[in-house]
């Protein structure tokens, strides 16, 4: 039926081309940001299960910084560690050669000078042995931790050690020198025993370490895995969406001129009437 008031193939023609421009808007969309769902709209349940997802990642952000702070912080009490020891080395060289009978008074004053001198700069490294605020050898701090998961439920706790001269570890006393050779030779003895102590903490601390690096770079792998799942939900497919498009811009072109070949249908009405 032909009717000036009513045109069903133009009403049909247009609708088709309204779908076909709401198909190409949403393609042209997933183009330009590089997504297949970028809100609620696209997929609520998708979106859903990725910004769950992107929770996940940020959470393992922070995890990660809080592992890289422990670590630091572990190593910097392990490098003043080693430096204790090494010191230790050394006075127990002074304290040795002191502990010679045979030695004049003289020397033995200056090889205890020396060995002094040694003794306060375990006090300073001790005191300096800081990272962040936080000194694991000086007996500030009990312990420090450093999450492991991204809701903070778990931790990794690494205890401290508390090398200060006359403390547990270093039982050497922060005034200890030597004016005799049975002094000297007492000291002797004090420095191994402090030696060994000294190398069981430094293994305390480098397995703590170690762990914290362990756990960091599994942060590290999780995190990458969860971002890639999160990409397999909401990516697109550029070189399909590509394809889509030229089809899209292709049948966008047709539906304009079959909307204009139903609209000029009613002018043959005109042909009636002549």
């Amino acid at each position: 039926m032909l009717s000036v008031n009513t045109n069903a193939a133009a009403m049909v023609a247009l609708q088709n081309l309204s779908k076909t421009n709401m198909d190409l808007a949403e393609t042209q969309t997933r183009i330009n940001t590089g997504l297949r769902v970028a809100g609620a709209k696209d997929d609520g349940g998708v979106f859903a299960i990725a910004q769950r997802m992107r929770s996940q990642v940020a959470g393992f952000g922070v995890v990660k910084q809080s592992l890289d702070l422990s670590t630091s912080t572990t190593d910097v009490a392990i490098a003043a560690g080693e430096a204790i020891s090494d010191l230790l080395i050394e006075m127990k060289e002074k304290a040795l050669a002191a502990s010679d009978a045979s030695l004049d008074a003289q020397s033995r004053t200056a090889l205890n000078e020396d060995f002094k001198s040694l003794r306060d700069q375990v006090t300073t490294i001790v005191s300096n042995a800081e990272f962040n605020g936080t000194n694991m050898i000086d007996g500030s701090v009990t312990s420090i931790s450093a999450l492991a998961n991204s809701d903070g439920t778990n931790t990794i706790r690494i205890s401290d050690e508390n090398l200060s001269l006359g403390g547990g570890v270093v039982t050497l006393a922060a005034t200890a020198s030597f004016a005799t050779a049975g002094d000297a030779s007492t000291i002797v003895t004090t420095i191994e025993t402090s030696l060994d102590n000294l190398n069981q903490s430094l293994a305390r601390l480098g397995t703590g370490s170690k762990s914290l690096e362990v756990h960091n770079n599994f942060v590290t792998k999780l995190s990458d895995a969860v971002e890639q799942g999160i990409g397999a939900l909401v990516d697109a497919d550029l070189a399909k969406e590509s394809a889509k498009l030229q089809s899209l811009q292709t049948k966008q072109q047709l539906g304009v001129q079959a909307l204009s070949i139903a609209n000029q249908a009613p002018s043959t009405i005109l042909s009636f009437f002549r």
